[in-house]
Protein backbone atom coordinates (compact mmCIF):
# COMPACT_ATOMS: atom_id res chain seq x y z
CA UNK A 1 0.00 0.00 0.00
CA UNK A 2 1.08 3.45 -0.92
CA UNK A 3 2.05 6.22 1.54
CA UNK A 4 -0.48 8.49 0.39
CA UNK A 5 -3.22 5.40 0.93
CA UNK A 6 -1.74 4.62 4.56
CA UNK A 7 -1.62 7.99 5.40
CA UNK A 8 -5.53 8.53 3.64
CA UNK A 9 -6.46 5.19 6.27
CA UNK A 10 -4.64 6.71 9.73
CA UNK A 11 -6.45 9.68 9.13
CA UNK A 12 -10.15 7.96 8.39
CA UNK A 13 -9.89 6.04 11.14
CA UNK A 14 -8.26 8.64 14.06
CA UNK A 15 -10.82 11.06 12.93
CA UNK A 16 -14.24 8.32 12.33
CA UNK A 17 -14.17 9.89 9.10
CA UNK A 18 -15.49 6.43 7.52
CA UNK A 19 -16.41 5.65 3.43
CA UNK A 20 -16.02 10.06 3.12
CA UNK A 21 -12.06 9.73 2.55
CA UNK A 22 -12.37 7.36 -0.21
CA UNK A 23 -13.92 11.08 -2.43
CA UNK A 24 -9.96 12.73 -0.44
CA UNK A 25 -7.54 13.05 -3.33
CA UNK A 26 -3.98 14.67 -2.83
CA UNK A 27 -5.06 18.33 -3.04
CA UNK A 28 -8.18 17.55 -0.37
CA UNK A 29 -7.71 20.58 1.61
CA UNK A 30 -7.85 19.12 5.82
CA UNK A 31 -7.11 21.84 8.19
CA UNK A 32 -9.47 24.69 8.11
CA UNK A 33 -12.11 22.86 5.64
CA UNK A 34 -12.52 19.84 7.52
CA UNK A 35 -14.68 19.99 10.80
CA UNK A 36 -13.13 17.08 12.43
CA UNK A 37 -9.56 18.19 12.11
CA UNK A 38 -9.30 21.08 15.47
CA UNK A 39 -6.54 21.14 17.41
CA UNK A 40 -7.03 17.90 19.63
CA UNK A 41 -7.64 15.71 16.58
CA UNK A 42 -4.17 17.22 15.35
CA UNK A 43 -2.63 15.98 18.37
CA UNK A 44 -4.62 12.96 17.62
CA UNK A 45 -3.42 12.08 14.38
CA UNK A 46 0.00 12.95 14.84
CA UNK A 47 0.21 10.03 17.43
CA UNK A 48 -1.41 8.02 14.97
CA UNK A 49 1.09 9.10 12.55
CA UNK A 50 3.78 8.49 14.65
CA UNK A 51 2.61 4.62 15.72
CA UNK A 52 1.61 3.57 12.32
CA UNK A 53 4.98 4.72 10.63
CA UNK A 54 7.59 4.49 13.71
CA UNK A 55 9.12 8.22 13.39
CA UNK A 56 8.67 10.99 16.32
CA UNK A 57 7.50 14.47 15.67
CA UNK A 58 8.97 17.30 17.89
CA UNK A 59 7.20 20.62 18.34
CA UNK A 60 9.16 22.48 16.09
CA UNK A 61 8.38 20.34 13.08
CA UNK A 62 4.61 20.83 12.93
CA UNK A 63 2.66 23.39 11.27
CA UNK A 64 -0.48 24.65 9.86
CA UNK A 65 1.40 23.79 5.33
CA UNK A 66 1.69 20.22 6.87
CA UNK A 67 -1.90 20.18 7.66
CA UNK A 68 -3.13 22.33 4.39
CA UNK A 69 -3.58 19.26 2.16
CA UNK A 70 -4.08 15.28 2.32
CA UNK A 71 -0.91 15.88 0.21
CA UNK A 72 1.03 17.86 2.12
CA UNK A 73 0.52 15.94 5.35
CA UNK A 74 2.05 13.07 3.05
CA UNK A 75 4.96 14.63 2.27
CA UNK A 76 5.91 15.11 5.63
CA UNK A 77 4.78 11.65 6.69
CA UNK A 78 7.23 10.59 4.11
CA UNK A 79 10.16 13.08 4.79
CA UNK A 80 10.04 11.54 8.52
CA UNK A 81 10.34 7.94 7.47
CA UNK A 82 13.00 9.23 4.59
CA UNK A 83 10.90 7.82 2.05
Amino acid sequence: MSNYMQVRSVLAVSLQLGDRVRDFSESTRLLGDLPELDSMAVVTLLMALEEHFGFEVDDDEISADTFETLGSLTRFVEHKIGA
